[in-house]
């Protein structure tokens, strides 16, 4: 009998993580202003595969962020990855 992966979607209706607000509202008030394709950019000097749709899917809640992912975004944005998950 085969395996099959199944992702389970998040049921609570609201969004798929709880770091996206905190990263649009950092990555915004960065100096100089920094575009979700740049922030992208960055992050890919990180090793993180990501695009601009993809940084848009995190910041409005529709994407799920990985532990990887969240470190890489902290050390990009310069903040701590606990300020990422405050709500």
């Amino acid at each position: 009998m085969s395996r099959k992966s199944v992702m389970f979607k998040n049921k609570n209706g609201k969004s798929n993580n709880i770091s996206g607000k905190n990263i649009a509202r950092i990555r915004k008030k960065m100096q100089p202003k920094v575009s979700q394709r740049a922030f992208a950019d960055k992050l890919q000097l990180y090793g993180i595969d990501v695009d601009k749709n993809a940084i848009q899917r995190i910041e409005c809640g529709k994407r799920f962020v990985t532990d990887i992912e969240l470190v890489a975004i902290a050390d990009v944005l310069n903040v701590s990855v606990e300020t990422l998950l405050k709500k």
